[in-house]
């Protein structure tokens, strides 16, 4: 039915867990400042998470498959 997983490839999925522990990390970017464009750091540490964690998905994908 389906390929068995290539071992080689583990530690990449792994880095999927970067923005999880990142993002849970409340402590570290409950701040205002670095402001960036007006917004508090709070928010735009949040938001940039959304593309890395996109292009780290597509790596990850890229890379396992």
């Amino acid at each position: 039915m389906g390929e068995k997983p290539d071992k080689s490839s583990a530690p990449w999925v792994w880095g999927l867990l970067l923005p999880y522990i990142a993002l849970l990390w409340l402590p570290f970017y409950n701040a205002k400042e670095p402001a960036i464009g007006g917004f508090p750091f709070f928010y735009w540490y949040q938001f940039a998470w959304v593309p890395l964690t996109s292009l780290l998905i597509y790596l990850v994908y890229r890379k396992v498959k």
